[in-house]
């Protein structure tokens, strides 16, 4: 079993296009895969969603949209776009801002300069800082830049912290540092997932953010119909289920198809991952915005396919959960991802800023559906505090308001897909898809829905 983490990773030089950077992708092994372990003790490497998918490094302040387009070919956004593109800015003014709420984010590893990193992002955007709280589980080795398996989780970090915080600015941050990014027997994920579970038991955290993900089919005895392996991780979820803790999870940036075994090698079949496929998570898609340098949109969200594609489809180890029931005509006897999309395509990247590597301290511009879901536990945080208590598992809430008038939910239906390295995929149409779920989201109206729907629930 593979894990990919879903979102930066091959760095272009800041003079470098986006055509080299597209060859990078092709030719460049993954960072961190190491050979198999002996067939007895399965053993996998996690490898962060952002490998990949970093076209700019370590520059030396962010440009605007328009710069990037005419240096880099590519669009470029910062927090402040988004607010206007997320219509964040009047929750601000009435003061939901994610005060009094936590956001959990697992990374393995972490990073050494990650409470620096979001005090120069805050700084440059003129946002309110945070004091991350850092969680070390297990024996977190020390910090080696030359270290592609650490770097790469590093970025991911970096990535993951800042977006939460750019759209729920007064939210707590606790950041889980797990030691290894091994994925089976008693380390890795299992670390992972009895992390998550100890904070989740001690009252840490309102939503957790996990940008990775692991192909189903790469699971011990998944070809024979045994599903156990997965089955048996997911304590954690139940966990947060049972203590209303909202868990998000990338949907993969494989579109309709996702990593073999080896890291490196793509399904040439329709495939999904966990643990964006449980049925106790809920899923998050990507899409591409197309803003102007004022966040306003100048057409409306396509699914993100681009140096990856939004990860969705059916689930081969769960099947149908009742809260999709509505959408069984497109989702049919199995669950389906992803469930809502945020911005993911690298065209279209965030603006993050790192300095855990010396040699390439600076701004980068990041993509991935592992922006996506961080992105979208600042929607939770908000909710959060509007509904004045824990929205917990939103994914009934999230498909009931789908029918509702003025839900916030906003449908991408542009024709565009999620197919990728030959497969086919999904295409955004009218409604639900497995391309981007039920949309994206107004967050002015969409956290008031769910606020409201969970004093229902």
């Amino acid at each position: 079993m593979h894990i990919a983490r879903t979102g930066r990773g091959v760095a272009a030089s800041t003079a470098a296009t986006a055509a080299l950077a597209v060859a990078a992708l092709v030719t460049a092994p993954l960072a961190g895969v190491t050979t198999a372990a002996p067939a007895a003790v399965p053993h996998t490497k996690a490898v962060p969603a952002v490998v990949g998918h970093t076209l700019v490094h370590g520059v030396a302040s962010p440009l605007t949209s328009e710069q990037c387009q005419a240096k880099w070919h590519i669009a470029c956004y910062n927090p402040l776009q988004y607010r206007t593109a997320y219509n964040l800015d009047p929750l601000y003014k009435k003061g939901i801002t994610g005060k009094g709420r936590t956001i959990v984010i697992v990374d393995s590893f972490g990073s050494p300069t990650v409470q620096h990193d979001l005090d120069v992002y805050s700084k440059q955007f003129g946002l309110p800082s945070t004091k991350i709280k850092l969680v070390k589980w297990g024996k977190v080795p020390p910090f080696d830049p030359k270290n592609s398996d650490m770097t790469g989780w590093a970025g991911e970090t970096s990535l993951d912290v800042e977006m939460a915080h750019a759209v729920a600015p007064d939210a707590k941050i606790v950041l889980v540092e797990t030691a290894v990014s091994e994925t089976e027997g008693t380390t890795g994920l299992p670390e992972m997932m009895n992390a998550e579970k100890y904070l989740i038991d001690h009252g840490v955290g309102d939503v957790i953010s996990q940008s990775f993900g692991a192909t189903e089919n790469t699971f011990p005895g998944f070809d024979k119909g045994d599903f156990s392996s997965i089955k048996n991780l997911r304590y954690a979820f139940q966990d947060a289920n049972r203590k209303h803790v909202t868990v998000l999870a990338s949907s993969g940036d494989g579109g309709a198809t996702d990593l073999m075994a080896d890291g490196k090698t793509y399904y040439k079949k329709r495939v999904n991952s966990w643990p964006s496929s449980d049925p106790l998570v809920t899923s998050i898609g990507g899409t591409q915005l197309h803003l102007n340098d004022e966040g306003q949109r100048v057409k409306p969200d396509s699914v993100y396919n681009d140096y990856g594609a939004g990860g969705g489809g059916q689930s081969h180890v769960f099947t149908r959960p009742g809260f999709q029931n509505g959408v069984k005509n497109v989702v049919g006897t199995r669950r389906g991802t992803p469930d809502v999309s945020m911005a993911a395509a690298v065209n279209g990247g965030a603006w993050v800023y790192s300095s855990f590597d010396p040699t390439a301290t600076g701004w980068d511009v990041s993509g991935g559906t592992s922006e996506a879901s961080p992105l979208f536990s600042g929607i939770i945080a908000l909710a959060d505090q509007a509904a004045g208590h824990r929205v917990g598992n939103i994914n009934g809430a999230l498909y009931g308001i789908l029918r509702q008038k003025n839900s916030g939910i906003v449908d991408v239906n542009d024709g565009t897909d999620n197919s990728y390295e030959g497969v086919t995929g999904y295409k955004a149409v009218k409604g639900y898809d497995m391309a981007t779920g039920v949309g994206t989201v107004d967050a002015l109206r969409f956290v008031s829905a769910l606020a409201e729907a969970s004093r229902h629930g």
